[in-house]
């Protein structure tokens, strides 16, 4: 029986590729529906046939015999290609159902699996290396993959899935695949979910070839910046040899990528940009980009001005700045670029929550009038963790920005690190897949191919404001530093460097060959700039030449840092009629809200606070401090792990609807408008979350910005942040934060991990009153504390060890007095009414022990012991202390006492505060927990077994 005879079965049906369109109309589940994207099922399925006819399923039994009839002698190893073997099932299904199905319809099936793969494989063979490095070879962008021959060359095709004419050879249709994803540019983009980004990405690319036409200005203008960028780096080798730069020679093309961004940003009604980068190539961005005069980094690279470092500052190469772009159509650009210690990536969430609290202060609540760009090594990218946690944070409504433009200078290498040795992957951006984002690979030695990538990214990012990469192949000419010899472990690569021209001369000759610059022109562009830099070393080399210093002023106007010594003293009272309207709004729900049944007995108590018939708790004292600050007209931004409801169940500051989940947050309620108050549950991240927030302090100092760990044991994971910024700008940078770090820390019995936020690490990092370390034992003390906070213009960063067991203790609680009068007190005297003449013993202590203590002194009888209480560790409260003991003999003697290990906790630091002797009288000597390699115990028995030892020992008790 022939096949133009014979009616196969119809096939079982099966889907096509997802969000593709299904191509020449044909109709789906049908035989010939049958397409190149269906090959892999049909050849596994038609695989386990030859094996054994039975052990497919009927309907595919009766599909293959009748699709074999009169192609007995045919089977897959005589066929040279798959897509041979698929000709065979197509056309003999089409033609049954379809007589009229011609052998340029299977054709046209094959060519619009090759142009699939070119968008989606393309990208491999592109010649993106400068180095030129053998690229893979993958089969299916070969036409003879196709069963195409030379032939097939000079035939029509339909171009419905391709763009351009309705028609064009399979040879035009080829080139224009190579042009467009195979040269200077390869791009990741069908990954994306969305038909509608694939389409608007494949239709910018495919349409013009991937390749931008420049004018001659442009050109110009492209080449005077890679002038700017190559002679900068010549000039300081030259002047400063062996001296640390960090270069960006073979890099060079980041200078007018940076150039056209910004110049792009400005069409787009981009007001603000943020920027954060590492070490190389910082200096080169300073000068080209910044605008900061080059004799001032010569100045700093001279290095005549040691007595006004002595103990502070940083290596020229961290250093931020800021300035004022004005773009060639008259739009103003205000440029910010972040400081950065040497730890790479984790200046990307402090960049983004600037460039956040940029936006909130504009009121650019849609996030387009400001934009961040980040710059990064491909090994950082790569190997680092917080840029994972930043990326993650792109597209969550607490830490959106709008997109943000990624730009890595892909140096091929690592310090000394091969890709190979570095990553598990094919591209140092490939964790970036995670998001629906294009991903552009670049040879940085294109100019004109970066333009490209540079437009069609900003233009990606304004018309779906998410972020983009640009991966900028280049080379790292010198090794990691200027003293460095890269060719002891590649030498190789650094042969093929040496022979390099740099990216300038590659660029002149190619414009003086097009005949768009003259050779005269070109000279007057070098001899223009290289006077300007010789100028400027004249400058910086004068006696008199004195460095500008930050005015601070902008949104830090009224605000300042220094010694404790000069911090303002603010009242953090609140009127009785204050503080029972914040509660009733707070504890209020609209009409027709429905809380939670075990919800409505709390916020039924917390009124009865707010009525003065009840004590405050701490969850409550503390929604009352913050909606003061929000009442006050200030913002409120608190994210974190679990922020919302607490993670102990305390806070409930978001309510739920018990019936249909609508979300009500009663701090809202008080503000003047939603966005005066961000309350956000975070990812599971420290490090990421912890950066951001910091960075967002950086640039909004009034009201509060907040952070919470889920268990202050945790906060370790963003040790980075705490290290590298928060406890060290103002020194390094003379930056100032206000923001405020809450540590759940107690020793309860729940194992090492649940039990210390290290305050012993803070306490070692405190010096020069860079930060406030306090552990308040009561809600009235933690009210105090946080409008302290948020009112006083003196800003530093806020660590506090907050409760866990208290939020609930009985006697943990304050009486509404206290928040109308009082204040936060750094030491708190003994409540015990104990007579100073007959004391014996002086306990000092912080923290939840306190009522441990106290509990067992009473049980004990010990009313010849007083308990006194360092609510504030850092800055020391040594006069408070003094006038506190001063009521007691100088021969009583004081023990300080702590849950944590005596290597742990307050007491190290303490101890080389006093010495044997507090204020040179009364002996000290510290009860503790022996000292440990971990914080605490796993058993909860032990726990309580140590506890009590320590309460012994402390009230001398048998």
């Amino acid at each position: 029986m022939s096949p133009s005879s014979h009616q196969p079965a119809a096939a079982p049906a099966f889907l096509d590729s997802p969000n593709e369109p299904v191509p020449n109309g044909k109709t789906r589940g049908s035989v010939s529906q049958l397409s190149t994207q269906s090959l892999a099922f049909i050849e596994q399925q038609y695989g386990v046939y030859l094996q054994d006819r039975n052990s497919v399923s009927p309907d595919w039994r009766d599909y293959f015999d009748e699709i074999h009839a009169g192609h007995e002698d045919v089977t897959p190893a005589v066929l040279k290609s798959p897509f041979q073997r698929y000709s065979i099932f197509h056309r003999q299904g089409a033609s049954a159902a379809d007589p009229a199905t011609s052998e340029t319809a299977i054709l046209q099936e094959r060519l619009d699996q090759l142009i699939r793969n070119y968008r989606v494989r393309g990208h491999i063979v592109a010649q993106i290396d400068p180095l030129q490095a053998k690229r893979p070879e993958p089969p299916e962008l070969d036409p003879v993959f196709y069963g195409f021959t030379e032939e097939h060359m000079s035939m029509e095709f339909s171009t419905q899935w391709f763009g351009g004419a309705e028609c064009r050879t399979l040879g035009e249709m080829l080139k224009w695949l190579q042009m467009t994803y195979c040269r200077s540019i390869g791009v990741q983009f069908m990954h994306i979910d969305s038909l509608q980004v694939r389409s608007w990405l494949r239709e910018r690319m495919e349409r013009t070839g991937n390749r931008l036409r420049l004018s001659r200005d442009e050109q110009i203008r492209i080449l005077t910046r890679l002038s700017d960028a190559v002679m900068f780096e010549e000039f300081v080798q030259k002047k400063y040899v062996g001296a640390k730069s960090f270069s960006l020679e073979g890099a060079e093309s980041l200078i007018p990528l940076l150039d056209l961004a910004i110049e792009r940003a400005g069409a787009q009604g981009i007001s603000q940009i943020v920027m954060g980068m590492a070490h190389r190539g910082r200096l080169n961005v300073l000068a080209n980009i910044m605008g900061k005069e080059p004799s001032r980094i010569f100045r700093e690279f001279e290095d005549r001005d040691p007595e006004l470092q002595m103990g502070r500052g940083d290596v020229k190469y961290h250093l931020g700045y800021s300035s004022d772009w004005t773009t060639t159509a008259g739009q103003d650009v205000h440029l910010t670029l972040c400081f950065n210690p040497s730890h790479l990536e984790f200046v990307n969430p402090v960049a983004l929550g600037r460039l956040r609290a940029k936006q909130d202060h504009l009121e650019d609540f849609d996030r387009r009038r400001a934009l961040g760009i980040l710059i990064h090594g491909d090994a950082a990218f790569a190997g680092e963790g917080v840029a994972q946690e930043t990326l993650n944070l792109s597209e969550l409504s607490g830490y959106r920005t709008g997109g943000t433009l990624h730009i890595i200078v892909n140096n091929q290498i690592g310090f000394t690190t091969s890709p190979s040795e570095g990553r598990s992957c094919t591209y140092a951006t490939d964790v970036a897949r995670m998001l629906q984002i294009p991903i552009f690979h670049v040879n940085g030695e294109d100019p004109e191919a970066v333009a490209q990538v540079v437009q069609l990214a900003m233009d990606f990012r304004e018309n779906f404001q998410r972020d983009v990469i640009v991966d900028m192949y280049c080379f790292r000419r010198r090794g990691h530093n200027e003293g460095d010899e890269p060719a002891f472990t590649q030498p190789t690569m650094y042969k093929r460097i040496r022979q390099q021209k740099t990216v300038f001369e590659s660029y002149l000759e190619s414009t003086l060959s097009l005949g768009e610059l003259t050779r005269e022109e070109a000279d007057e562009i070098v001899a223009r700039r290289a006077k300007m830099l010789e100028d400027e070393l004249e400058e910086a080399r004068q006696e008199e030449f004195s460095f500008l210093t930050d005015s601070g002023g902008g949104s830090w106007e009224d605000f300042f840092g220094g010694p404790v010594a000069d911090a303002d003293t603010v009242d953090t009272t609140v009127s009785a009629a204050e503080l029972q309207r914040l509660v009733n709004t707070l504890c209020t729900p609209p009409t027709g809200f429905t809380p939670h049944n075990r919800l409505v007995r709390i916020l039924q108590q917390r009124l009865k606070m707010g009525a003065g018939e009840l004590p405050f708790d701490w969850g409550m004292a503390e929604l009352a401090a913050l909606g003061s600050v929000v009442a006050n007209g200030q913002q409120l931004r608190f994210s974190g792990q679990d922020v919302r409801r607490g993670t102990f169940s305390h806070r409930h500051a978001a309510l739920h609807d018990a019936q249909d989940g609508r979300v009500w947050i009663g701090l809202q309620d008080l503000a003047a408008s939603l966005e005066q108050v961000e309350l956000h549950n975070s990812p599971l991240s420290e490090i990421g979350v912890l950066g951001f927030e910091y960075g967002y302090s950086l640039d909004r100092p009034r009201g509060l910005t907040i952070w919470e760990a889920q268990f202050g044991d945790f906060v370790n994971v963003a040790q980075v942040i705490i290290d590298q910024f928060i406890s060290s700008a103002e020194d390094k940078w003379k930056r100032l934060s206000g923001l405020v770090m809450l540590l759940p820390h107690g020793f309860e019995g729940q194992g090492p991990e649940h039990s210390s936020a290290r305050l012993e690490r803070f306490l070692t990092l405190a010096a020069e009153d860079n930060m406030q370390i306090a552990v308040p034992t009561t809600p009235a003390q933690h009210f105090h504390l946080l409008r302290r906070q948020a009112l006083r213009q003196w800003k530093k960063p806020l660590i506090v060890m907050t409760p866990k067991s208290l939020l609930r203790h009985k006697d943990a609680v304050s009486s509404a007095a206290d928040f109308t009068g009082g204040r936060f007190c750094e030491v708190l005297a003994d409540k015990g009414g104990v007579d100073p003449s007959g004391v014996k013993r002086i306990l000092l202590c912080s923290g939840k022990i306190y009522y441990e203590l106290e509990s067992a002194r009473k049980e004990s009888g010990r009313d010849d012991v007083v308990i006194l209480r360092l609510e504030q560790l850092y800055p020391f409260p040594e006069a408070e202390l003094q006038q506190e003991l001063s009521v007691y003999g100088k021969d009583v003697p004081v023990f300080w006492v702590q849950e944590e290990p005596r290597n742990m906790g307050a007491w190290p630091t303490i101890r080389i505060r006093f010495g044997d002797f507090v204020f040179g009288s009364h002996v000290l000597t510290g009860v503790t927990r022996a000292e440990s390699a971990s914080p605490a115990t796993g058993s909860s028995r032990s726990h309580k077994i140590e506890q009590q030892a320590i309460l012994k020992q402390a009230l001398e008790i048998a």
